[in-house]
């Protein structure tokens, strides 16, 4: 496979994407700013530019531009996210036809984790106990994490909001392992902490007398139904850890489209990804092949049904 196909308008088009991160990937551009990247494949031979496929990360709310056909694929982080859509819960009303081309993998959890000066079994202590509590979360209210958020402490009675009015403050966070957070986390000013990309954060937490609150029984049952699935946050890959914990998913990346995306379109798709994934940042030791981007396992899973030209691909190109 050469590192870039043959012709000058792929050489522009390289420079193009360059332009592209290095606009979008401002590290100065606020959250709601253009820190996105959408990319059109089709064909500028004429007066216009005739779009053929359109692709782009972003909200998980992206689903409804992917089902009216303004958008014919996006990525959503985590796997959740798009069940909820293919289910027609939490996020959305009523069922979308979403169908997955192919999942990024990727190992994570949403951990929340609380001081231990505070003495927290459960979540339930917050609203009983009324503590204004320090609590760090990400700044963008839109973030998939908030999204979880809201979905998870109704459960227990109360909210953000709630928290505030309890007297207590918000530490906010751009990614996971921003420095303001862990500075606060290696000063032990923080109290509690809702997050996923966990492995920028947690090991720093769990240094500063920090504990996993798990989630009861019936509340990760209610959760599961909305579309998040339970896992296990394993000592194996914390060792500061008490003990293996039952927390959220927040694995997998799926790259997903509308049911009625033409097939081959799906399995150019799926064809294109096996031919350049050598040029693909695989997050370490999670990538096995393309034919694995089509099953559902730890760092891709799947709780909504492949394209059928995706599906196609991956029954052809099975080892």
């Amino acid at each position: 496979m050469e590192r870039l196909p043959g012709g000058a308008q792929f050489i522009r088009a390289k420079m193009l994407w360059e332009i592209a991160l290095g606009m979008a990937g401002d590290p100065s551009i606020p959250y709601y700013g253009n820190r996105d990247i959408s990319l059109v494949i089709g064909n500028g031979s004429a007066e216009t530019f005739t779009a053929a496929v359109r692709m782009a990360p972003g909200s998980p709310i992206l689903s409804h531009a992917v089902v009216r056909g303004e958008l014919d694929m996006a990525f959503v982080n985590p796997s959740g996210l798009l069940t909820q859509a293919y289910r027609g819960t939490g996020l959305y009303r009523e069922p979308l036809p979403v169908r997955v081309i192919a999942s990024y993998p990727s190992w994570d959890r949403f951990v929340i984790v609380a001081h231990r000066r505070l003495g927290l079994r459960s979540l339930a202590d917050i609203k009983s106990r009324r503590l204004p509590l320090r609590v760090s979360i990400r700044e963008d209210a839109t973030h998939s994490t908030r999204v979880l958020i809201d979905q998870l402490l109704p459960l227990h009675g109360f909210d953000l909001a709630a928290m505030i009015s309890w007297g207590g403050t918000q530490q906010l966070n751009g990614p996971p392992m921003d420095r303001r957070r862990l500075a606060e986390l290696e000063a032990e000013t923080v109290d509690l902490v809702f997050d996923e990309g966990i492995r920028g954060w947690l090991p720093t937490a769990l240094a500063h007398d920090m504990q996993v609150i798990e989630l009861e029984p019936a509340i990760m049952s209610h959760m599961q139904a909305i579309g998040w699935r339970g896992a296990v946050l394993p000592t194996a890959r914390f060792p500061a850890l008490d003990r293996d914990t039952q927390v959220i998913d927040y694995s997998g990346w799926p790259l997903y489209t509308r049911a009625s995306l033409p097939d081959e379109v799906a399995y150019r798709v799926c064809e294109a990804i096996a031919l350049r994934a050598e040029e693909i940042p695989w997050e370490d030791r999670t990538f096995h092949g393309a034919h694995a981007l089509g099953a559902d396992t730890e760092v891709t899973p799947l709780d909504v049904p492949l394209h059928p030209g995706a599906e196609r691909w991956y029954r052809e190109h099975q080892i």
